[in-house]
């Protein structure tokens, strides 16, 4: 059973941010600025230049992203394990979904990608070439995930780098790694753990975890909630 690999073109203009987890790949330090952070940089001094733009307004958005956290993502996960016929139109189309019942825009130049964990098949994201990420539901991506050896491994070897997470998949389930790009961004919705039946939806949340959302982990198990 072969892992499977999706690509797609890139063109990457986005700001990092994160922290450091245990068992995860080291993160690239003391690297110069790639060519799409000097172009992002360049863009955003013309724009000011040209009165498009003002600095605040590009500070207010940076601090806006900032705020965000992986529990907006954790209650929508919830929401999709406890309904299924939300968990249906989200998965469909997730932007009005996002908009009717949590008031969450991700704009209209932005496409999210649902893909949900199952039996036979275990989904994991990265972005090969930068840190694109859904940060308007999950904030600011893990510094792991922003890393070359993350990046350039999981897409050759994804079992060798789930492993490293603590994560074994059976050889019977079928791994795939989604490439996100400037326009495409993807979230996992993990499988729900066995022994959660009645739970409510803010319960289910606390099972739900950053990791298990990129796809590097599973969510809790239900003695984790405490």
């Amino acid at each position: 059973m072969a892992d499977k690999h999706h690509h797609h073109d890139h063109e990457h203009d986005h700001r990092h941010g994160g922290h450091d987890d245990r068992h995860a790949p080291p993160p690239d330090s003391g690297r110069p600025r790639t060519e799409f952070e000097l172009l992002e940089r360049a863009l955003s001094e013309l724009l000011i230049a040209k009165g498009v733009l003002a600095e605040a307004d590009i500070q207010r958005q940076i601090n806006f992203m900032a705020s965000r956290t992986p529990a907006l993502g954790a209650k929508i996960v919830a929401k999709a394990w406890a309904d299924p016929a939300f968990k249906r139109d989200f998965m469909a189309e997730p932007r009005a979904t996002l908009i009717k019942h949590f008031d969450v825009d991700i704009g209209a130049a932005l496409e999210l990608k649902v893909i949900e964990n199952g039996p036979g098949d275990h989904h994991v994201v990265t972005c090969t070439l930068c840190s694109c990420y859904p940060r308007m539901l999950l904030g600011p991506p893990p510094a792991w995930y922003k890393s070359l050896a993350y990046r350039s491994r999981v897409v050759v070897e994804p079992r060798a780098v789930l492993k490293e997470f603590g994560l074994v998949p059976p050889r019977t389930t079928a791994v795939h790694v989604h490439d996100s790009t400037a326009d495409l961004r993807y979230l996992v919705i993990p499988r729900r753990p066995k022994g959660t039946e009645g739970w409510s939806e803010a319960k289910l949340a606390t099972l739900v975890t950053r990791d298990s959302m990129i796809g590097t982990a599973e969510a809790l198990a239900p003695d984790a909630a405490a």
